[in-house]
């Protein structure tokens, strides 16, 4: 069966910015299936543009930054 976009369903998200790009923290359900986190960067380029990077390691303001969200996505599911 191939992925049908319309079947996914976001049931949080919240981001935390930074100058470098942003990580957003969310939760979402595919055709009613369990609940599961996804963590996702994107990184400015040099015009200012968002692009999709590997979340890859965090700095520590990053960690900080987004463990929050995470502790209230862990609520959402």
């Amino acid at each position: 069966m191939p992925y049908d976009a319309s079947l996914d369903k976001e049931m949080f998200s919240k981001s935390h910015e930074n100058d470098d790009g942003k990580i957003t923290v969310s939760v979402h359900s595919y055709n009613n299936g369990p609940k599961k986190l996804q963590i996702v960067r994107e990184n400015r380029d040099p015009e200012g543009a968002l692009r999709f990077a590997k979340l890859g390691r965090m700095t520590k303001e990053e960690t900080q930054g987004v463990l929050p969200f995470i502790q209230e996505a862990i609520t959402n599911m």
